[in-house]
């Protein structure tokens, strides 16, 4: 069921909350404004600080369609619009050989009909959709090269993409497009200025137990309290990877999966998979090392 746009940004934070999505202000107010404005939204940030999930989080709100668009090295423009059904004109093309008396150009026309199109992301957002425009994803942009930066300028300035046996095909309504970048190579001005931006940061103390809290209810808040104050003490760490929120929770939920009820070195070196994914880090961390983080977690977690 389709909802309306809320009207506020405390609206927006109630709408994501209802979502499971906790964020601060500035992130709702660049959000309010993506969305009363009809302005694509920027968002960079390290992997796993919720970046994909705030798309995720605004298209179930909304009752909108999620629409993603995966960003890889190589991605053209082809790939992101729409690609033809060869094996299926093909079978066209035998049965019409075989039926005999085939006009060319007659069955040159009806191969390249919409029967034999296969829709990708970006041509979807453009179509017409049953519960109003959709949410399009365009996650990973800076997977992507410039080439394809160019392309996508274009397309999100007019919000229409041309198929050359097709034609032009312009979305009805605007589609809500959010970009993430987890800044593995910078993305080109002409792009950005066509957005809102907004970093997005790891959170505090405070804001990440908020998250824990609506992500893994079940955590009571003494685990959770040992739980992120270890993940952000890791991130002071010279780590080569440090863990995202989205670590913070699935840790969380390993550890209540083994019923731990409270941290310890040996809980630890046994989970460390879950918040670190390089073995560096985790031959690093692990052993007397992260007994030595724990004491300094729960010294720093005691009253004063």
């Amino acid at each position: 069921m389709t909802k309306d746009l809320p009207a506020s940004i405390e609206a927006v934070q109630q709408m994501l909350a209802g979502e499971n999505y906790v964020c601060g202000r500035a992130l709702a107010t660049v959000v309010f404004l993506s969305l009363k404005l009809g302005r694509p939204l920027f968002l960079e940030g390290e992997a796993g600080v919720g970046k994909t999930e705030i798309a995720k989080a605004i298209a179930a709100a909304l009752g909108r369609r999620l629409i993603r668009l995966q960003c890889y090295e190589g991605l053209d423009a082809a790939s992101a619009v729409y690609e033809w059904n060869f094996a299926e004109q093909m079978i066209a093309i035998r049965t019409a050989e075989a039926a005999g008396g085939a006009d060319r150009d007659v069955l040159r026309s009806e191969l390249f009909t919409e029967e034999y199109l296969i829709e990708r992301p970006l041509l979807a957002a453009m179509r017409p959709q049953a519960g109003g425009a959709p949410v399009l994803l365009i996650d990973e942009l800076d997977r992507t090269d410039e080439p394809f930066e160019a392309f996508l300028l274009e397309a999100l300035s007019d919000f229409q993409v041309t198929i050359p046996e097709l034609g032009t095909v312009k979305a009805p309504e605007p589609p809500i497009v959010i970009l993430t970048s987890n800044r593995t190579r910078e993305v080109h001005d002409a792009l950005k200025r066509r957005c809102l931006y907004h970093w997005v940061d790891y959170p505090g103390f405070d804001r990440e137990m908020e998250i824990v809290a609506a992500r893994a209810p079940e955590a009571s808040e003494t685990l959770s309290r040992e739980v992120v104050a270890f993940v952000q003490r890791l991130r002071t760490e010279d780590l080569f990877k440090k863990p995202g929120v989205a670590e913070t929770i699935d840790w969380a939920k390993c550890l209540l999966a083994l019923d731990v009820i409270a941290l310890s070195p040996e809980v630890i070196g046994d989970t460390l998979g879950a918040i670190l994914k390089y073995q560096d880090d985790i031959q690093k961390i692990e052993g007397s090392e992260a007994k030595r983080l724990l004491d300094e977690v729960r010294a720093g977690l005691e009253p004063a």
